[in-house]
């Protein structure tokens, strides 16, 4: 129990005082995180609006993709994005490994078929009858699809979230291709493995509240953004 109120002690000197070392990471955890979303948001939307206007062969296997990927392990993500960036794997001549592009690819991985998903089931939720309405007033196809993600901004917003929560709070596959490296690679939650596999509860503790309270002000932030937005 001691450990456990050292380590709420800590997390609120951190805090206080402003740590450099924490701020690091935190700023380090925040840039990877939220490269790897926008990235997925980038690619993610546009796939998840086609899976939901249109009928091709294929679809099927593509929306069937899509929902594996959204319960993919972040650890076999790791693995397959290691194999390839690895200095004999067909992406090593980059040499990325275990630097933070490595970081936001496997997380962008991890992200995108989560907002496709997300995406794909918001546009198939809106009325047919209104694609119909906004084609007969002479919107071009391009307009038509602007004004349904503005109609599905809310399930568009909780891709988002989301998208952000399952990368902000994965271990295995920064780890496997960040290599947690002190000042260069260490996030968050491979910053929490650290210092729980050496003993440092108290340290472990106090930056998983931080990093809760991290996800708890984002989260806050979307959901204030999505309500208001409903209320509109």
């Amino acid at each position: 129990m001691t450990y456990i109120i050292n380590g709420i002690v800590q997390a609120f000197w951190m805090i206080v005082h402003g740590d450099r070392q924490v701020l690091q990471i935190v700023l380090l955890s925040l840039g990877v995180s939220g490269a790897a979303t926008a990235l997925s948001l980038l690619c993610g939307i546009p796939i998840g609006v086609a899976l939901g206007l249109n009928k091709f062969p294929g679809r099927r296997f593509l929306v069937s993709l899509i929902n594996t990927g959204m319960g993919a392990p972040p650890v076999v993500v790791g693995l397959v994005v290691l194999l390839f960036i690895w200095r004999n794997g067909p992406l090593g001549f980059f040499h990325i490994l275990y630097t933070p592009t490595a970081m936001i690819l496997a997380q962008f991985i991890i992200a995108m078929p989560l907002v496709s998903g997300f995406t794909m089931a918001g546009i198939q939720q809106l009325d047919p009858k209104l694609r119909l309405q906004i084609r007969a007033l002479g919107a071009s196809r391009l307009q038509m699809v602007w004004i349904l993600l503005l109609e599905a901004r809310l399930p568009l917003l909780a891709a988002v979230m989301a998208g952000f929560g399952a990368v902000i709070s994965e271990v295995g596959a920064s780890m496997m291709v960040g290599g947690n490296i002190n000042g260069q690679t260490r996030v968050m939650t491979t910053a929490i493995v650290g210092e729980a596999s050496k003993g440092s509860f108290d340290i472990a503790i106090a930056l998983s509240i931080i990093l809760m309270i991290l996800v708890y002000l984002v989260n806050l932030l979307l959901t204030f953004i999505q309500q208001r937005s409903k209320n509109q």
